[in-house]
């Protein structure tokens, strides 16, 4: 790290530490994320500008907040101005609903939040309202579709045979292991009742942990063709990466997880004060596959609060005319004068009413909150690496800290586990960007980072690896389509020289069985270079038919014969990028919602984009796209640990911008990291990983 380079380190501290103290809530305040995204808001404007005030809060799992937001911003448009949206856990939010702290959120389970309601004493003072989703809302267990077919597995209970259970034994000790709960979440002490009831002891075993990395390896197993034995709830990403029916079956538990209603909950005088608002919850219906969709959608990558807002604003604007419908039965007076109405977990499910860890814990070890972000942040066989989980481990160390991960879904959940003091510590893919340090105290540079752009290796440039690119391209499935074609035209042909010159030609037999085939042959031999030699059509119609034929013949080939030239052609020029520069007239790759896509999308090249970087990589590989463009350090990795060697970088990198580790305002912890890596880059520590991860010396 050069003394520019830390100069402008300095500078960046002293900036984001600017934005800081301007930034309301900066003291860590617990509020949400529902900060001005340059959309007003809710759907453009400031429809609550002036109106009363709602208090809002939303559930610890983030695959709740997206019906959070789109209740949030129904509220604006009926014209109330909503409060940033604290996020609460289930016990937290009854509470504060019962005492008047809060007035409502979206994320309440039922008939399972009864419970929570009798426990905090709030039953009367709040309630209810409306049916968001009917009897969608499932807890339970799942095992491979193919596992209960083979062994006929209908019930938990059948987990109890010795047989069965070890077909689900992952650590070789005779027991079926079932992935659960965290500890701490409310479905853990049901689980183990569960176990206890149905006498399972001897032969499941409860595994627990961070549920999100244990629920990618029960996928990664699936996909291996493994038997898996998993908990989970709906809606959730892994109901849409697995699905029950297809890929997974519902296990019967007697008296066990009964299907919930989703459904809206206020405090009772709240809502006695504002009918609209009871109106409104009333109506608001979500389908559970819409839910289910945009979980999908964060768990791709747009899991940014900004992205949550978007989807929100999407499927409003998707369901307008049902919108409408809504908001004018709220506010009946709407329609006439437009009058505001207002005037005057960790990941875990909601019905299992557990709350998420506390982050700086009693013996001082700090909570980490981070995502699956190759190559920064690697889950594999229970255990964390990558070059951002190594540099927080060596940063620790200076800090003589302890810490535990706990890796979550999204960006969103990340930025909140953080501002409301469920994390101490955001880390891995966390951009350095005025939008960001809003939410974060971010500290300086971990990494570098900016765009690069990457291409198919020159290695292979002979005869052969043009054969072979070609063989892999779409290319092959036309000449096969050609040939086809081809064909029936000269089965076609070979007919009506047959019946023309049989009677005529004695080079052409009489009879079928001998005929055609001769015919055929004439066919193909007359459009070659040789032509037809003495082998010539004797009546006027046939020689009439034939220099069609032959003229025609000629075209087809020609075509061919062009469309395989170009086609190596165009794979010579790949060859010639050698940076941005250069992707103008070809087809260019990145990942959707990432600075990549955002790049191409500005000047116009395209993009094609991909789900993942696995995707565009094997999309250059196959010649669908000349080029990809991409972060630096993700394509670095890949170009350097990749074994086929197929893969190369291209150009310096542009489009500069940094990662950094988040912490809450007022916590004092990003002052204590800055030190920490500075130190760790004048030791030399800093470059030794950096070349490991990425193959170079860092810039």
């Amino acid at each position: 790290m050069t003394a520019l380079r830390r100069l402008l380190v300095l500078l960046t501290v002293a900036a984001t530490a600017t934005v800081a103290a301007a930034t309301p809530g900066a003291a860590g305040t617990g509020t949400g994320d529902d900060r001005d995204d340059g959309a007003g808001g809710g759907d453009g404007g400031d429809p609550g500008s002036g109106a009363e005030s709602i208090r809002m809060a939303r559930a610890t799992w983030d695959t709740g907040w997206f019906q959070a937001e789109v209740y949030r911003q129904l509220l604006e448009e009926l014209g109330y101005s909503v409060e940033s949206v604290t996020t609460m856990g289930n016990a937290e939010f009854y509470g504060a609903a019962a005492a008047g702290d809060v007035d409502l959120w979206a994320n309440g389970w039922f008939p399972l939040h009864n419970t929570a309601i009798e426990e905090v004493g709030a039953k009367g003072a709040v309630e209810p309202v409306g049916t968001q989703v009917s009897d969608g809302a499932r807890q339970g267990y799942l095992i491979d579709r193919a596992s209960a077919e083979r062994h006929d597995i209908t019930s938990l209970a059948d987990l109890a045979d010795p047989a069965v259970a070890e077909h689900f034994d992952t650590d070789d000790d005779g027991k079926a292991d079932l992935l659960g709960c965290q500890v701490g979440w409310g479905c853990e002490s049901v689980i183990e009742r569960h176990l206890d009831e149905l006498g399972l002891r001897e032969t499941v075993t409860h595994v627990q942990g961070n549920y999100a990395p244990r629920m990618d390896d029960v996928v990664e197993r699936y996909q291996r063709s493994e038997p898996v034995l998993f908990y989970t709830w709906t809606p959730n990403w892994t109901v849409g990466e697995l699905v029950p029916g297809e890929d997974v079956t519902w296990l019967d538990v007697p008296d066990g997880w009964p299907p919930n209603d989703i459904r809206a909950v206020g405090n009772s005088a709240f809502l006695d004060e504002h009918p609209p608002v009871r109106r409104l919850l009333r109506a608001v219906t979500i389908p559970l596959e819409d839910i289910s969709a945009q979980n999908a959608r964060m768990r791709a990558g747009e899991g940014a609060p900004a992205d949550i807002r978007r989807h929100a604003r999407e499927w409003i604007a998707q369901n307008r005319g049902q919108v409408d419908e809504w908001l004018a039965t709220a506010d009946p007076g709407r329609a006439q004068d437009g009058g505001p109405a207002g005037s005057g977990q960790n990941g875990g499910p909601a019905g299992s009413g557990q709350d998420d860890p506390a982050p700086t814990q009693d013996d001082g070890t700090l909570t980490v909150a981070t995502r699956a972000l190759a190559p920064f942040v690697v889950y594999s066989d229970g255990s964390y690496t990558g070059f951002s989980v190594e540099l927080w481990r060596l940063i620790a160390e200076n800090l003589g800290a302890d810490y535990e991960i706990q890796q979550v879904n999204s960006l969103a959940k990340q930025i909140d586990d953080v501002e409301r003091g469920a994390a101490d510590v955001a880390l891995g893919g966390l951009d350095i960007t005025a939008d960001r340090a809003r939410s974060l105290a971010l500290s300086q540079p971990t990494l570098d980072s900016g765009l690069q752009v990457m291409v198919a290796s020159e290695e292979g440039s002979g005869i052969g690896s043009t054969l072979s690119r070609i063989a892999s391209s779409r290319i092959v499935t036309w000449i096969l389509w050609f040939a086809v074609i081809f064909g029936l035209i000269l089965l076609v042909v070979g007919h009506i020289i047959w019946l023309l010159e049989r009677r005529r030609n004695p080079d052409i037999p009489t009879d079928y069985l001998h005929g055609i085939p001769e015919s055929i042959w004439w066919a193909v031999v007359a459009i070659t270079p040789f032509g037809a030699g003495n082998n010539t059509p004797r009546r006027n119609l046939a020689r009439v038919f034939a220099v069609g034929w032959i003229l025609a013949g000629y075209f087809l080939l020609a075509y061919f014969t062009a469309s395989i030239t170009s086609t190596m052609a165009v794979d010579e020029i790949r060859g010639e990028i050698t940076g941005p520069d250069d992707l103008a007239g070809h087809s260019v790759g990145s990942v959707a919602q990432t600075h990549g896509a955002q790049y191409l999308t500005a000047r116009g090249l395209g993009p094609v984009l991909f789900d993942s970087p696995d995707e565009a990589y094997a999309a250059l590989r196959a010649g669908s796209v000349d080029a990809l463009v991409h972060d630096a350090p993700v394509l670095q990795y890949q170009a350097a640990h990749s074994g086929e060697g197929d893969l190369q970088v291209v150009g310096a990198v542009f489009e500069e911008f940094g990662y950094g580790v988040g912490s809450a305002y007022g916590s004092g912890l990003r002052q204590r990291i800055d030190v920490a890596l500075l130190e760790l880059v004048e030791s030399g520590e800093y470059d030794t990983l950096y070349e490991r991860w990425f193959g170079t010396s860092s810039p």
